[in-house]
């Protein structure tokens, strides 16, 4: 287990990547749906409609939240778009279903809803950190710029 955690390759560049990053960014993705929402009432949207919302660090703790929540959501958005988005969400609902068809979950009980749809968003939110790592693994290619090809003048 600990070297699965450890495990550290060299890059065609010289430089050593580990298996840290997919752990702390899976990490954090499932904090961030936890700490937002989760079925057992512990959660930062109970905290701040049960205190007053200009007292103490409460204003501090919704600017730090709404700003993760603005990173999650760029970072989704920019390296997998709205398609890929689409795409994990169907998979997850399939996956869902599967895991209902074998009773292994009950989509009546709204507890086992909530907490489907908390882990659900935090693994978007991991891909959505992850998803340019992964397309580098693939493909080798990790950014690639975009060209407007009206504005050549390729004519003259």
């Amino acid at each position: 287990m600990s070297d699965m955690l450890r495990n550290t390759r060299t890059t065609n560049r010289g430089s050593s990547e580990s298996n840290y990053r997919w752990w702390v960014t899976g990490l954090v993705s499932l904090i961030l749906s936890l700490g937002t929402w989760n079925p057992t009432g512990f959660h930062f949207l109970h905290y701040i409609t049960a205190t007053d919302i200009l007292s103490g660090f409460t204003p501090f703790a919704i600017l730090i939240m709404v700003g993760l929540w603005i990173l999650a959501i760029k970072s989704i958005f920019q390296s997998i778009g709205m398609t890929g988005t689409f795409f994990i969400v169907i998979t997850i609902l399939a996956f869902i279903w599967g895991l209902n068809q074998y009773g292994l979950i009950d989509l009546k009980d709204m507890k086992q809803l909530g907490w489907v749809a908390t882990v659900g968003m935090a693994f978007i939110i991991w891909a959505g950190l992850n998803a340019s790592i992964m397309w580098k693994k693939a493909t080798g290619v990790y950014h690639t710029e975009r060209t407007d090809d009206s504005s050549s003048d390729d004519n003259e």
